[in-house]
């Protein structure tokens, strides 16, 4: 007897319909086609285990399973639960009228209960797109899952229960998800507040301009001068994630197995810290099963490289392109994937190799061949991307000592907010522009004009400093950011001036 029953691929960070087709006739052999994996390939086992433990019988006949379309790689061990409802049904232990229905999904272990499966999330999106009445998956991602509207999703423990169910001997009970009021009461649950920051008012203010502009930052300073204490910060003053930005960010952790068991849609915005030893491929993505990577994981939040000249020198180069594309594409000789990469980069490093060059009260020990060098490993076209160069000094003991509260981090990202809503209605008939971080060159020569006073200024630094094009691009960024904060039209020869402050690591003044 032949049955046809539904599962789901993952590829990138959207799912594939799999038709599961198991024929049934004399014999004794098992045949599992389609482009498995050894994973699937496994499944037999554990499904023969999972079947006799809950007294069931795996069939004495010839088996043949396909998984099409044939060509796809089916990776995974999420497969274990469509492949032994779709045994049982061939040999007639269980009913197939509604299996065309569903689409199940779920690894199984040797008692028959169910494991959590990775990209939950996706492989429900796609149930709902093909028209599906409900998914069936384990308990542990049906809160996932069940951000879908318009789908019954069904989370079960044991395969005895999705065996009833078909066979009309059980009623499965659906997940239910108040998605919205869940998604709105978490937004606000920061672990960390600018309240506890002393002093440092100059690399608050960078910071908000950061946020409010969706802009790059790189901080350097001695060690112990608050740039990690500060970066870990800025989530809490970032504009709140919308539906639209949660659900993508929600699919790619989900793809990657990020997601936490019960967990339905991400509210905050993500904060990621890779070590300064990651490999390229961690870096951007891809593998040999291709799983996102940390710029891709880090998408409508942030990306936190502390220490960035000890990163190697290759793995930040890659980090150009999805700096200014927003987006990665893996290509490699089996496979094509893009993620999406639209992240903040927050950076940080000391100026010196003992890193203490241009502290206040502590002599620096290095030569200045060896501080030139040491800010040779990040690269200018890398330093050309990140639009505000800080320099942050260590907070002097009478401010450490002040009881004094600083700002909190509501009372700032109310700012931002507000900066944020004026860049939306701007560019509101321009898709895909959110901030001004992202605006192109035709976007630039529109909106962010400075007056003839803040062109003469910009001028001036670009020949002092040395500037390439793209830095002056950046500046004129950074300056129509510090006039929507100010609540101004036009961009004043202050805010031109701002933006050149933001400049001061650029790489003529420095390492002398």
């Amino acid at each position: 007897m032949l049955v046809k029953l539904f599962a789901a691929a993952v590829q990138g960070i959207d799912a594939t319909l799999v038709t599961i087709e198991v024929n049934s006739s004399r014999g004794i052999k098992f045949f599992l086609v389609g482009l498995p994996d050894s994973a699937v390939k496994e499944s037999h086992e554990r499904i023969i285990s999972a079947l006799q433990v809950n007294g069931y019988k795996f069939p004495t006949s010839q088996i043949v399973v396909n998984m099409a379309p044939a060509d796809i790689r089916k990776e995974g061990s999420s497969y274990d639960l469509p492949l032994a409802i779709g045994i049982l049904a061939a040999s007639k232990v269980v009913a197939d009228n509604r299996l065309a229905d569903y689409l199940t999904i779920g690894e199984l272990s040797l008692d028959g209960s169910l494991q959590p499966i990775k990209g939950a999330l996706p492989i429900a999106i796609k149930a709902r797109e093909q028209g599906f009445k409900g998914i069936i998956l384990p308990k542990q991602n049906a809160k996932e899952a069940a951000v879908v509207n318009n789908l019954h999703v069904y989370g079960v423990e044991n395969i005895k229960e999705v065996i009833e169910f078909f066979n009309g001997e059980r009623e499965l009970t659906p997940t239910v998800v108040n998605t919205r009021e869940e998604f709105y009461t978490q937004q606000t649950d920061f672990e960390f507040d600018f309240i506890d920051v002393k002093g440092q008012e100059n690399v608050k203010r960078a910071l908000e301009v950061a946020a409010a502009g969706g802009h790059n930052l790189i901080m350097i300073g001695p060690p112990g001068s608050g740039k990690s204490m500060m970066a870990k910060r800025l989530p809490s003053i970032l504009p709140p994630l919308s539906l639209a930005e949660s659900l993508e960010t929600t699919k790619i952790h989900s793809v990657a197995g990020k997601l936490g068991q019960n967990t339905s849609l991400i509210a905050q915005r993500p904060f990621r810290t890779p070590h300064h030893s990651t490999s390229s491929v961690a870096l951007i993505g891809g593998g040999s099963n291709p799983q996102p990577g940390e710029i891709s994981l880090a998408h409508n939040g942030v990306l936190f490289a502390d220490e960035l000249p000890e990163f190697n020198r290759s793995v930040l180069e890659m980090l150009r392109q999805p700096l200014e594309d927003r987006c990665i594409t893996v290509s490699r000789a089996k496979y094509t994937i893009q993620y999406p990469a639209s992240f903040m980069l927050i950076a940080s490093m000391n100026p010196c190799p003992c890193g203490y060059y241009n502290h206040p009260t502590r002599p620096c020990v290095c030569n200045p061949g060896q501080v030139q060098r040491y800010l040779n490993r990040v690269s200018g076209p890398l330093l050309d991307r990140i639009d505000i160069q800080v320099e942050i000094t260590p907070v002097p003991f009478d401010k450490l000592a002040s009881m004094q509260p600083g700002e909190s981090s509501a009372q700032i990202r109310e700012r931002v907010i507000h900066a944020r809503s004026i860049q939306e209605e701007r560019y509101k008939e321009h898709p895909g522009i959110h901030c001004n971080a992202q605006i192109g060159s035709s976007l630039l020569n529109r909106y962010a004009q400075p007056d003839n006073k803040g062109l003469a200024l910009l001028q001036t630094a670009m020949t002092r400093l040395n500037l390439s094009a793209r830095a002056y691009s950046r500046i004129l960024k950074v300056a129509r950011t510090i006039a929507d904060l100010a609540n101004s039209e036009s961009i004043q020869s202050s805010h031109i001036a701002e933006a050149i402050g933001y400049r001061n690591l650029d790489r003529e003044n420095w390492g002398g």
